[in-house]
């Protein structure tokens, strides 16, 4: 009788332990069609064979602008700057990457034009990377140009970037881009960037001739910055070493179509354009620096022919060159920072006889950083010095307030 009750108890158990390996068997099956989930950098997706990974990101700019210029009347803004969403990650493996990145807001879509395309699309890149040395990028992106403009609109210290950076900046192309990286923590660091573009910027759709050529060095002496600091303002890392970034950049957009080679009114010429980009950053325990060296040239900036009404006229390449300087601190504790810059910007005597001004401008902010770059508040006081080929002078200044946040 014992032996039966010891068979049968064993029966039970194994029918038991059987039964709670089957249990096993579903959760897991269950857990392994659970796609990963992360919230430290966006929303990350994962799928279940690790074959495809999405990552999604959104941010947002909202701000009110009082103006207060020469020759208008006192006036204010209030509008979202910037709507954004991206969406990156790979497919098949890692190595094969991709990015897409969608604007949205008036400011950043910009007026819609009759023959022109919209510019929803900022960013639709695939890029192939073999290892932490190199990467290879097709499609439409930022160009390695000035410092400024790589980094994030959303990784500013002031609200916005420098008036040399609005006109000399080369933004975004679509083209061929090969990388070398040579980076390490404490040791002398180098980034070597080149690309292949077509030369008319952003959402260009239409056969032609010209094209671009981009290459730019970095040279980081002390090694990396914390948390990629070299690609965001201010030192909100608060480096406990000294770390700074050389960068020098060469651009030449040849038969260019664009007052600004990709960006700007449309020339009635073409016109070989070269860009010059010089920069440096150091950030040290909050404190933050940055100057920055811009300028275009051509040979001949001025263009005419015939308008729409068919009557002759004259567009131009902006050229000439500008200066920034920048200088911030971040409290340790209560994380709000103090901002200045200073920016001069000297245009080439040929349209500066068209009465196109040579300027000044002088920037004081305040930002509270909530979750770094991600979340923030900031207010910003800028003046403008203008001045102008037959003598007049204008001063212009604005106060803003905006809020950044995202994912």
């Amino acid at each position: 009788m014992k032996k039966f009750i010891f068979l049968l108890s064993m029966m039970s158990f194994g029918a038991a332990e059987a039964q709670n390996e089957t249990k096993k068997e579903r959760e897991d099956i269950k857990m392994s069609a659970l796609p990963y989930y992360n919230y430290g950098k966006g929303l990350g997706v994962t799928s279940a064979d690790s074959l495809f990974q999405l990552n999604i990101r959104f941010r947002m700019q909202n701000r009110v602008t009082y103006y207060d210029y020469e020759d208008q009347e006192s006036n204010y803004e209030a509008q979202i700057r910037r709507l954004r969403l991206r969406f990156d990650g790979y497919v098949g493996n890692p190595k094969f990457q991709y990015a897409l990145q969608l604007s949205f807001s008036p400011g950043d879509v910009g007026k819609i034009q009759e023959g022109k395309n919209l510019n929803i699309i900022r960013d639709a890149v695939v890029s192939y990377v073999p290892n932490k040395h190199w990467s290879f990028l097709f499609g439409q992106t930022k160009l390695p140009g000035n410092r400024q403009r790589v980094n994030s609109s959303g990784s500013l210290q002031l609200t916005d970037r420098s008036i040399n950076n609005a006109q000399f900046n080369i933004d975004r192309d679509f083209g061929f881009q090969v990388n070398y990286y040579q980076q390490n923590k404490d040791q002398f660091s180098y980034n070597i960037k080149t690309a292949a573009s077509s030369g008319n910027g952003r959402n260009w759709s239409g056969k032609d001739t010209n094209v671009a050529l981009t290459g730019k060095l970095e040279l980081l002496p002390f090694g990396t910055f914390k948390k990629g600091g070299e690609y965001f303002e201010g030192d909100i890392q608060f480096e406990e070493k000294p770390k700074v970034m050389l960068s020098g950049v060469l651009h030449k957009n040849f038969d260019a179509n664009a007052a600004r080679g990709q960006q700007g009114d449309e020339l009635y010429e073409t016109r070989n354009l070269q860009s010059v980009f010089i920069d440096a950053i150091g950030k040290y325990k909050g404190w933050a620096a940055m100057v920055a060296y811009m300028n275009r040239t051509t040979n001949n900036p001025i263009t005419s022919g015939l308008n729409e009404e068919g009557i002759t006229a004259t567009s131009y390449v902006f050229a000439g060159e500008g200066l920034d300087y920048q200088l911030s601190y971040t409290f340790p504790v209560s994380h709000y920072e103090i901002i200045g810059r200073f920016s001069t910007q000297n245009v080439d005597d040929a349209i500066y006889r068209l009465n196109v001004p040579n300027q000044k401008q002088y920037s004081f902010g305040v930002t509270k950083y909530i979750w770094e770059h991600a979340f923030k508040v900031q207010a910003e006081v800028t003046y403008d010095d203008l001045k102008y080929f037959n003598g007049n002078q204008k001063n212009n200044w604005y106060v803003r307030f905006q809020i950044e946040i995202g994912i």
